[in-house]
């Protein structure tokens, strides 16, 4: 395993017990390898989404004082989601810190976005366990600070996929089409990631929970995508209640 100190750098925050911090890169494949008990990252991924939630809810909640739960609740879908977590844990470089087993690597663990959203959950709760709520807090508004900068309105998350294909019927009359790329994951905690194509050249990829998911946030990414190279706008303004 790589050094942990260039990437404790990065994470502006050094570890009292760096136990917890090779815990939260310890992906699940490392269990299913060996065929017996060991510890992965799974438990603190569940710790560290509650605590990502409730961090960027409050931003939210003091950000908006005008506007009520479902803006809100869609504005932190778009703050917090698989493939936006992916990104932060790529641009941390959680990928080459991650501990995997033998097939993992070889399939492009390192690289899955899905390993990597799950990675970046868990080290926030490792954060969280090692220097408590307002540390991890404060570490999650360095993360998300400059999105927090750019969302002076609600976005609204209704369709993404009835909208990537709205976008597309004034083109041309293929539809996009989705396909299912990788699933990972016990059979109780499935991770789906997913491809949208259109006129057969791969527009983006999302991952989730649940097929639908996934091809949701993959809608969404490509809709970013287009709109970016279009400058277009990006139509996802409500107005206040």
């Amino acid at each position: 395993m790589s050094d942990l100190a260039a990437l404790q750098t990065r994470l502006s925050y050094r570890f009292r017990d760096e136990a917890l911090l090779r815990l939260a890169l310890t992906h699940p494949s490392i269990a299913h390898e060996q065929g017996a008990p060991v510890q992965h990252n799974q438990r603190l991924e569940f710790l560290g989404d509650a605590v990502l939630q409730l961090a960027l809810t409050r931003e939210l909640y003091e950000k908006f004082p005008d506007f009520n739960e479902g803006p809100l609740t869609k504005a932190r879908a778009k703050l917090v989601n698989r493939r936006t977590l992916a990104v932060h844990g790529h641009a941390l470089g959680l990928g080459e810190h991650l501990v995997l087993s033998r097939g993992e690597e070889i399939n492009g663990g390192r690289d899955r976005s899905s390993a990597l959203a799950d990675a970046y959950e868990a080290l926030v709760g490792a954060i969280f366990m090692d220097g408590g709520y307002e540390v991890a807090r404060e570490f999650i508004l360095r993360e998300f600070g400059a999105a927090f900068g750019s969302l002076a309105v609600i976005p609204i998350l209704e369709n993404p996929k009835g909208e990537l294909q709205e976008l597309f019927q004034a083109r041309s009359p293929e539809a996009p089409r989705y396909h299912v790329v990788s699933t990972t994951g016990p059979d109780h905690d499935r991770v789906f990631e997913c491809t949208v194509h259109h006129a057969g050249a791969e527009l983006a990829r999302g991952a989730g929970k649940s097929k639908k998911a996934a091809e949701s946030e993959a809608a969404l990414s490509a809709l970013e995508k287009l709109r970016a190279e279009t400058n277009r706008p990006t139509g996802d303004l409500v107005t206040r209640p």
